[in-house]
C-alpha cells in the first residue's frame, strides 16, 4: 500500500521517520510556511522525546501503570476496561499488518458512530504507524470520495451499519476511475472477512511502531470556504500537547470523572473531549451513538457522567428539558464549536447551577487554545489564553492592535496548522509564524478575548462548520438551479442557519414544492445538517465586475 512520492518534496527531518509510505512527509507544506511551534512555554511538560507513539502513551502506559482494570468506556449495554481496549486494539493492529498489508505511513479511513470499536480502530492504526483519517457517519459518498482522493486512501475500516456509502466511495474516485486497491473492512459484522473474524486468534499483545514524535498521526478534515475540505496534519507530539494544555490548566478533571458529549470522534473537539483527554489521566468516557439533547441528558442520568462536551445550541436545548432528568452528577460543562451566547450561559446556569467553560479551538490547531474556568469565567467572553499558547489581536498588516480594538485573532503554541498539500491556504492561514484562525476578536485590558464574527464564509450552525460554497456546488447539480449563493443568517435557536438564494432555470416555477425538492436533494448528496433551511428564489445574484459572487451582499440583505 506504499504510495509514490509526490512532486512536493521535503527535506529529511533530523529524527528519522518511521513512515515507509512517505506520502504525509511529501505533502507537508515547506517548513518556512509552518507556524512557529512553541514548546518552551511549558518546558517541563512539553519536552517530549524524539521517538514517540501517542497510542502507547495514552493506552499502553496506562495499563502498565496499573489502570488495566479501570473502566475506559461506558456505553449502552456495557463497559470496556483499559485492558479490553488495548487487547482489542492490538488484535486489530495484527490484522492491519498481517492480513491487510498496512505499512507505516499508510492512511486508513475510519467511519462510524462513537463506540468502543471505533476507538479501538483509532488506536490500532497508530500502533502500526499508520495515519488515522476519521470521518463522520453523516458524510455522503461525494464527501467521502473527496477525502479518500485527497489523502490517497485505499483502506477503510467501517461500521457495518453505515457501510454502503463508504463502499461506494472506496470503489471509485471522483474522476469515475476504479480506486486502486480500494478496500473496506467492516466491523460490528459477523460475516467472513469482517474485522471481528480477522481478529479471531490474533495475539493480545503487539510491538508498537517506533514512530518519530513528528511523524503524522492523523489527518483531520475541516469544511473549507472554497467548498472543499482541507486536510490538517497533526503529529504524535501534537496529540499529547493537546492533552497537556487545555485539559490540565483549564478543565482540571480527575481520574474518577466520566466524560460525555455529543461531538463525533471525527471532530477534533470530540476526539479530545471524549477520547484523548480522559485517557491521558486514566478517566473514562460515555460513548453515545445518538447524542441529541434528550439522549445526552438520559446518558448523563444513567451513567452519572461528570464532564460534558457539547455545543451552545445543545446546552440551550437541554436547558428546557433538564427538569425531567437527574443530572446531579454533572460538575463541569465545556462549550465550543461556535460562540457561546451570554443568554445561553445564563440560562444553563439558572437551570443547573453550573457555569459553562467556553473555549475556542480549530481543526488546524487540533484543539482549544483559549478558555477559562471557575472564577476566571466572564460570561460572554471566550476566556483567556490557555497556558502553552500565545494569542494576540492583529490588524490586516499583522500588527498587534490596542486593547479594546477589533482585529484578527492570531495564535501560536505547541500545535499549529499544516495543511495537506494546500499551499495557497497554508499561506493564508499562517503569517509570520502566527496561525490566523479566521475569527475577529477584541482583547480587553485584563487579557480576556471577546468574539466578534467569522472573517470568512464559514457558516457555524448548531456547532457544525458548514461551507457555503460546498452547498452551492451541490445545488448547482440540480436541473432547476441556474445560479445560487449560500450564506449563514442569524437564528435564535441554532446561532445561524444555511440560506440559499437561487436563480432558476427557464421552465421551473418557484414554490414550496420546489423548496422541499431542493432540500431533499442536498440531504441526499452531503451530510444532512448542511442542507439550506431557508431558500429564497431571486432574479439575480450580486456579483463583481469580474463575475465573482458577493456573498457579503446577501448577508447584508438579511441583516
Amino acid at each position: 500500500m506504499a504510495e509514490p512520492q509526490s512532486a512536493l518534496q521535503q527535506t529529511s527531518p533530523a529524527e528519522p521517520s518511521a513512515h515507509v509510505d512517505t506520502f504525509c512527509r511529501d505533502a507537508l507544506p515547506p517548513r518556512e510556511l509552518w507556524p512557529e511551534m512553541r514548546y518552551d512555554t511549558l518546558p517541563d511538560l512539553l519536552a517530549y522525546p524524539s521517538r514517540l507513539n501517542c497510542a502507547a502513551e495514552l493506552l499502553d502506559k496506562m495499563v502498565e501503570a496499573g489502570c488495566g482494570d479501570r473502566t475506559v468506556f461506558h456505553f449502552h449495554g456495557g463497559h470496556w476496561t483499559y485492558r479490553q481496549l488495548v487487547e482489542t486494539a492490538n488484535r486489530i493492529a495484527h490484522v492491519l499488518v498481517e492480513d491487510l498489508g498496512v505499512v507505516p505511513g499508510n492512511r486508513v479511513l475510519l467511519r462510524g458512530p462513537n463506540n468502543p470499536m471505533m476507538a479501538a480502530c483509532w488506536f490500532a492504526v497508530l500502533k502500526v504507524g499508520g495515519v488515522v483519517v476519521c470521518t463522520m457517519p453523516l458524510l455522503r459518498v461525494r464527501e467521502l470520495t473527496f477525502i479518500a482522493d485527497k489523502a490517497k486512501i485505499s483502506l477503510a475500516l467501517c461500521d457495518s451499519r453505515v457501510a454502503p456509502e463508504c463502499e461506494q466511495a472506496m470503489a471509485t474516485t471522483a474522476a469515475g476511475m476504479p480506486r486502486e486497491n480500494g478496500r473496506v473492512v467492516l466491523f460490528h459484522d459477523a460475516h467472513p472477512g469482517s474485522l471481528e473474524s480477522l481478529m479471531r486468534g490474533k495475539p493480545a499483545d503487539f510491538d508498537n511502531c517506533d514512530t518519530a514524535a513528528d511523524d503524522t498521526a492523523l489527518i483531520a478534515f475541516t469544511s473549507g470556504t472554497t467548498g472543499q475540505g482541507k486536510g490538517t496534519m497533526h503529529f504524535h507530539r501534537d496529540v499529547l500537547a493537546a492533552c497537556d494544555c487545555f485539559p490540565r490548566y483549564v478543565l482540571k478533571a480527575d481520574p474518577d470523572d466520566i466524560f460525555c458529549g455529543s461531538p463525533p470522534l471525527a471532530f477534533t473537539y470530540g476526539l479530545g473531549g471524549l477520547l484523548l483527554f480522559p485517557m491521558r489521566i486514566g478517566a473514562s468516557s460515555l460513548l453515545l451513538e445518538q447524542a441529541a439533547p434528550p439522549h445526552l441528558l438520559q446518558g448523563i442520568q444513567d451513567h452519572h457522567a461528570t464532564v460534558c462536551f457539547t455545543a451552545p445550541t445543545a446546552y440551550r436545548a437541554m436547558a428546557s428539558l433538564v427538569k425531567g432528568f437527574d443530572i446531579g452528577s454533572l460538575r463541569k460543562c465545556v462549550s465550543a464549536g461556535e460562540t457561546l451566547p451570554k443568554a445561553t450561559f445564563e440560562l444553563w446556569e439558572k437551570e443547573t447551577g453550573l457555569k459553562i467553560i467556553d473555549g475556542i479551538g480549530s481543526t488546524e490547531m487540533l484543539h482549544m487554545f483559549i478558555g477559562s474556568s471557575g472564577d476566571d469565567i466572564r460570561p460572554g467572553s471566550t476566556g483567556k489564553i490557555v497556558p502553552g499558547y500565545e494569542a494576540r489581536v492583529v490588524d490586516d498588516e499583522g500588527n498587534e492592535v490596542p486593547a479594546g480594538t477589533i482585529g484578527r485573532l492570531a495564535v501560536k503554541g505547541p500545535t499549529g496548522c499544516r495543511y495537506l498539500d494546500y499551499l495557497e491556504r497554508q499561506r493564508a492561514y499562517v503569517e509570520n509564524g502566527w496561525n490566523l484562525t479566521g475569527d475577529s476578536y477584541i482583547q480587553d485590558e485584563d487579557g480576556y478575548f471577546w468574539y466578534q464574527a467569522r472573517t470568512d464564509d464559514m457558516i457555524i450552525s448548531a456547532g457544525n462548520n458548514i461551507s457555503g460554497p460546498e452547498v452551492e456546488g451541490v445545488l448547482l447539480d440540480h436541473p432547476a438551479v441556474a445560479e445560487c449563493g449560500v450564506v449563514g443568517i442569524p437564528d435564535e435557536a441554532r446561532g445561524h442557519i444555511v440560506k440559499a438564494f437561487i436563480v432558476l432555470r427557464p421552465g421551473f416555477e418557484p414554490g414550496p414544492k420546489l423548496v422541499e425538492e431542493l432540500q431533499a436533494f442536498v440531504k441526499a448528496e452531503i451530510a444532512p445538517y448542511k442542507y439550506p433551511r431557508a431558500i429564497e428564489f431571486v432574479d439575480s445574484l450580486p456579483r463583481t465586475l469580474t463575475g465573482k459572487l458577493q456573498r457579503f451582499r446577501l448577508r447584508e440583505r438579511e441583516q
